[in-house]
């Protein structure tokens, strides 16, 4: 994600049943109409007074309450380490004092290839006390992409002058390939082979120097905190300028918009990757201003991958919960089947909060029941509207607007432009928290910002009901996506997938919606191969995902919602006339995904090309499915 998206929800099946009482803000906005079409919403409440740097926290909190527990992660014994305010505080300076040695810069910042752990937050914190600029990079470029293209981009980018690896032999093909001899490579453990390597604790058992406090004092609203690379869906990933301003403006904003994190220190469980800005400035930073405890999930909602989460949701109880709609689905069955995990799960939850895609209705429902059944109550489940430029929640959901789709209004400081094109609404943005540019890319830089500095957001609003603008906005779907057919008639890309992806639930991970230029929309599936596999239980596992898929069940199945999805259109815009189902996955090399799972509609319908033309070819194979014929032989 760099995207935060889609948005909030009520209980549906049953409206008698009490939501808990947990206070967040109220709608408050602002509107303007120009002669040319333009709309302009703000938030009339004022910007809260905010920190000049986030660090200021981390001071703050280990005076107040240094022993109370900041970091946690699991620990190889089964239980967890962590570490109080006043723990982290002090290896913060250790650290940072180890770091003024070494002639770091913007020009020379510190890049971190590996995931979250407790020394990843260490070094970003004490780079952060000195004004230096960290840059965490997706782990898929060096263990899962089959080359380094990206992250040898990014060194590029970057001229990093430190690169960290937790564990340096994992990442050593990427190192290897990528980054030179000269440049210091440090890790926790396991050095990379055949290479000079700094270990951690070497950082972290520094003795304080002073000028560590004095460069702290220096660091200000300007500073650049970290670049945080968007995911490349749309081009070579490009190095988003995060500023202090903008980190702690975000805060302060999040804080008036979710006033429940006063009453109390939030405990938060999270996995979301700290290269992306909701798990690493939304989730961390939120944590940090409050001071809560984080806790550190070594789970990841893919198969296999959850168990981690559900064991640490056994013994930890949130007061605030963040995923992506894929983990709250992916946790469900947990839930479900274990009333004792449900119990922790729920019993203290103020919130749970999802963005990166829209949340299906009925993983939606099934929260709200496993909820009322364990506590007889529903918990709020909320989103905002933002993205890695924004830093980035840009709008809020409100109580009033608690509604499936909506990504509720501007928060205070935030600026909505909303300019008419192709008869939808283009989103842009004016803030202190706005992102000052790309990194090293001036003509990027001014191509992202209209000529008033608003940053194009890419996305599409739409009022949920323009005479009550309190109720805020509707995400309305990519305008960079959409498309017209051959009648000239436009297709909004975007709920056409959303609508696709819930018709098909469960079988369907994700859908690429073709039919540029043709008289018909088309789709193609990328199937959930766990739920496709589930239709036809007598085949072996090992049998492949093409023969799987040719089975006559399967695509018995696939041909049912697709007759249904014809049935319910409107027109053109609105009718799936043809489907099929893709055997192999999108690839993140062919730049087809990104690294957090996003899907690239033009790249994968360019790579895929010769799919599209079978699909609207006169005789298609017989993979191709047609909206009311029955599947071919």
């Amino acid at each position: 994600m760099d995207r935060q998206a889609i948005a909030s929800h009520e209980v549906s099946k049953a409206g008698h049943v009490p939501q808990r009482d947990t206070r967040i803000w109220e709608a408050a906005i602002d509107v303007t109409y120009r002669d040319d079409g333009t709309i302009l919403a703000k938030s009339p409440l004022p910007l809260p007074t905010f920190p000049d740097r986030l660090t200021d926290r981390l001071v703050k909190w280990a005076n107040e309450a240094p022993d109370r527990l900041y970091l946690t992660e699991p620990a190889p014994d089964g239980h967890r380490r962590g570490l109080t305010y006043s723990q982290t505080l002090d290896l913060v300076r250790r650290i940072g004092s180890a770091l003024l040695r070494r002639n770091l810069s913007t020009e020379r910042p510190i890049m971190i290839l590996s995931g979250n752990d407790i020394e990843h937050a260490l070094l970003t914190l004490a780079a952060m006390y000195i004004g230096v600029p960290v840059s965490p990079i997706s782990t898929a470029y060096s263990l899962i992409a089959s080359d380094y293209g990206k992250v040898e981009h990014i060194y590029n980018v970057l001229t990093p002058g430190l690169v960290f690896a937790a564990e340096g032999a994992r990442f050593a093909k990427a190192i290897n390939a990528v980054i030179p001899l000269e440049i210091e490579l440090v890790v926790t453990r396991n050095p990379v082979a055949g290479r000079a390597c700094t270990y951690f604790a070497e950082l972290a058992s520094t003795p304080i120097d002073p000028a560590v406090d004095a460069a702290h004092a220096k660091v200000g609203p300007d500073t650049i905190a970290k670049f945080l690379f968007t995911s490349g869906s749309t081009g070579a990933p490009k190095a988003v300028i995060n500023t202090q301003r903008m980190l702690c403006v975000n805060q302060v904003q999040l804080a008036n918009a979710l006033t429940f994190l006063s009453d109390e220190p939030p405990v938060i469980l999270d996995w979301l990757p700290w290269n992306h800005t909701f798990g690493g400035n939304h989730n961390m930073g939120i944590a940090l201003y409050h001071g809560g405890t984080f806790h550190i999930d070594a789970g990841k909602p893919v198969p296999g991958g959850i168990e981690p989460t559900v064991r640490a949701l056994r013994e930890i109880s949130p007061t605030i919960y963040f995923n992506v709609p894929k983990g709250y689905e992916t946790l469900l069955p947990h839930l479900r089947n274990e009333p004792d995990l449900a119990r922790n799960f729920f019993g203290r939850l103020k919130t749970m909060f999802f963005a990166g895609a829209s949340l299906s209705q009925h993983i939606w429902d099934e929260l709200d029941s496993i909820s009322t059944e364990t506590t007889g109550e529903t918990v709020m489940m909320m989103s905002s509207l933002g993205s890695t430029e924004t830093a980035p929640a840009a709008l809020m959901v409100t109580k009033e607007t608690l509604r499936a789709g909506a990504v509720g209004i501007p928060m205070p400081g935030i600026e909505l432009k909303l300019v008419p094109d192709q008869g939808k609404l283009e989103a842009r943005l004016r803030g202190p928290s706005m992102t000052p540019g790309y990194w090293r890319a001036p003509d990027l830089t001014a191509k992202a910002f209209d000529d008033e500095g608003f940053y194009k957001l890419g996305d599409a609003l739409k009022f949920v009901d323009e005479a009550r603008p309190h109720l805020g906005f509707i995400f309305d779907g990519r305008v960079s996506e959409d498309f017209k057919l051959a009648t000239g008639t436009w297709v909004s890309v975007g709920p056409m997938r959303a609508k696709v992806i819930l018709a098909c639930a469960p079988l369907v991970r994700d859908v690429v919606v073709a039919g540029h230029d043709r008289d018909d929309i088309g789709v193609l599936i990328i199937p959930e191969e766990d739920a496709v596999r589930a239709l036809v239980p007598d085949l072996a596992k090992t049998v492949s995902l093409a023969e799987v898929l040719a089975d006559i069940r399967v695509r018995s199945a696939f041909q049912t919602r697709l007759d249904a999805l014809a049935r319910d259109s409107t027109g053109s815009s609105s009718r799936v006339s043809r489907l099929t189902v893709l055997e192999t996955p999108p690839s993140i090399d062919a730049n087809e995904v990104t690294d957090k799972g996003s899907i690239n509609q033009r790249a994968v319908l360019t790579r895929r090309a010769s799919v599209v033309e079978d699909m609207y070819s006169d005789n298609p194979s017989p993979r191709i499915l047609i909206a009311n014929q029955k599947p071919r032989s």
